[in-house]
């Protein structure tokens, strides 16, 4: 009985053995592979916590250097932001507030600088389009207004359609064009939430090129300046 026993082991043995010559590279390749890239995983899962957490830092670094009012300072710590941490959140957060101070201190080329920079370089697609806006809007004031309605071209999330639609209603009438100016304000008017404070705004701007939204009256003629 124990010699049966130890020829059924050795026959097992002989089994795992000739199984393990015959798979066993190619099981242990593919546990390196696994472990490999649970290993990646793991590290990519601390790097970005730890990119999150620099960038956290440097980006109350940012609102410390505005509040300060250090023009070298906000220079120094958004160019340093851009380039260590230019994919998160936080740079692009950083852009729009840069931007607002660069406006507020009159320096308007470093502003458009910022906002372009968010507006190119942005994966969110809000950021972008906040700093599209602001972007048209210093264009708007500075007369150009071909690269401010460049600015307003393309595709924008659904919650910023009505305000593109108003600011380019704006470009259009300085420029003259009264009708398409007409169509635009139209068009952010039915967009904009009833309920918004912006809405009568626009319809303020509607009723100064004669057109009464109560009344539903027409849109101005085509050939209207």
């Amino acid at each position: 009985m124990a010699n049966h026993l130890d020829l059924e082991e050795q026959e097992q043995l002989d089994q795992i053995k000739h199984f393990w010559k015959q798979y066993g590279n190619a099981i242990t390749w593919a546990l390196i592979v696994i472990l490999a890239a649970f290993a990646s995983w793991n590290f990519y899962q601390y790097w970005q916590r730890n990119q999150a957490n620099q960038a956290a830092a440097l980006f109350d670094e940012v609102e410390r250097s505005i509040q300060s009012g250090d023009a070298t300072k906000i220079d120094r710590v958004f160019a340093d932001m851009k380039e260590r941490f230019a994919a998160t959140t936080y740079a692009q957060q950083s852009g729009l507030l840069v931007a607002k101070q660069y406006m507020t201190a009159g320096k308007m080329d470093a502003a458009k600088s910022a906002l372009t920079w968010v507006a190119e370089k942005s994966t969110d697609p809000g950021y972008q389009a906040i700093a599209k806006l602001r972007l048209a809007g210093i264009l708007l004031d500075a007369k150009n207004y071909n690269s401010a309605i460049s600015q307003l071209s393309g595709t924008f999330p659904a919650g910023f359609e009505a305000l593109v639609a108003d600011r380019k209603g704006d470009v259009l009438l300085l420029q003259g064009n009264k009708a398409q100016a007409a169509v635009e304000y139209q068009k952010a008017y039915r967009l904009f939430d009833q309920r918004a404070e912006y809405r009568r705004l626009v319809e303020v701007k509607l009723n100064a090129l004669g057109i009464d939204l109560q009344q539903n009256a027409p849109v101005v003629a085509a050939s209207g300046k």
